[in-house]
């Protein structure tokens, strides 16, 4: 059974009612965009496995020779800006916490 004219002009028809005509050279696009990624992935993971068993060989000579000190982990700018707008919502007088008053119950 193979697939004729008629079965493909049908095919044809059935994804324009479905996509519409001005939409479909953005869909192609979109497909060709794909193809091209997923390929180069493909093509990224076969040269690592090749890197990799090439590299594994001389990792093993040069481990002896490294001598890498630890690094002192720091706060990043992400970090320190949070910081500094925590302390800012806490400096403000609204924002500050009020100490309780004599015969009053704080938890009530």
């Amino acid at each position: 059974m193979s697939v004729g004219p008629w079965e493909i002009l049908l095919v044809v028809f059935v994804v324009l009612l479905l996509f519409g005509a001005t939409k479909l050279p953005e869909l192609a696009r979109s497909v060709g965009r794909s193809a091209r990624i997923f390929k180069s992935e493909v093509n990224e993971m076969q040269n690592d496995g090749k890197q990799q068993g090439a590299g594994a060989a001389t990792a093993t000579t040069d481990a002896p020779q490294q001598n890498e000190q630890p690094r002192e982990i720091t706060q990043g700018p992400a970090n320190q800006a949070q910081q500094s707008v925590e302390q800012g919502f806490w400096n403000q007088p609204q924002n500050q916490q009020q100490p309780n008053q004599p015969g009053t119950n704080p938890n009530a």
